[in-house]
């Protein structure tokens, strides 16, 4: 007679399950991950509150389309950068300050004075906290100011400070 010396393990057990994560989950991953979890885990805390699902064919399809899509928008984005990187090296904006005697001034030139006469001057519409000032102008002349249009991408914009 032959004796079953392995013990009998309940059902469900070590029993894992591949998930594609919805949203990011600390200590587990990203959104649009795909990871192996546990069977209770899964259907106990990440299917009842959306932070997953199943990682069935179909849904593998669906995030494979989407990460298509989103790499193709990313590539869209980076290719008007460009061109608009292209169009602000021909533009040049004016800006006036007030200066007394010897060319000196009062007051100093911001990344908002800028943004704004850049919108009425060329008609481009530069959000000020992605204008790159080390420091605010404060003299007369030609200036080339960085301006950040995308991670890869920053384009230059030409600004002259005449006197008012």
């Amino acid at each position: 007679m032959l004796l079953n010396l392995k013990k009998p393990q309940k059902k469900g057990m070590d029993d894992k399950m591949k998930i594609i994560l919805l949203q990011d989950v600390k200590s587990l991953g990203k959104q649009g991950e795909i990871v192996d979890v546990s069977d209770g885990y899964a259907r106990n805390k990440l299917l009842p509150q959306k932070l997953g699902v199943e990682a069935n064919a179909k849904n593998l399809n669906d995030l494979k389309l989407q990460k298509a899509n989103e790499e193709k928008k990313a590539k869209e984005l980076l290719e008007a950068a460009k061109e608009l990187a292209k169009v602000l090296e021909t533009k040049e904006v004016v800006v006036k300050m007030k200066s007394g005697e010897g060319g000196k001034t009062f007051g100093s030139i911001s990344s908002k004075e800028i943004a704004a006469e850049a919108k009425k001057q060329c008609d481009l519409e530069l959000d000020k906290k992605k204008i790159q000032l080390p420091e605010p102008i404060k003299a007369l002349g030609a200036y080339e100011v960085g301006v950040k249009l995308h991670p890869k991408v920053t384009g230059k914009l030409k600004v002259k400070v005449v006197e008012e």
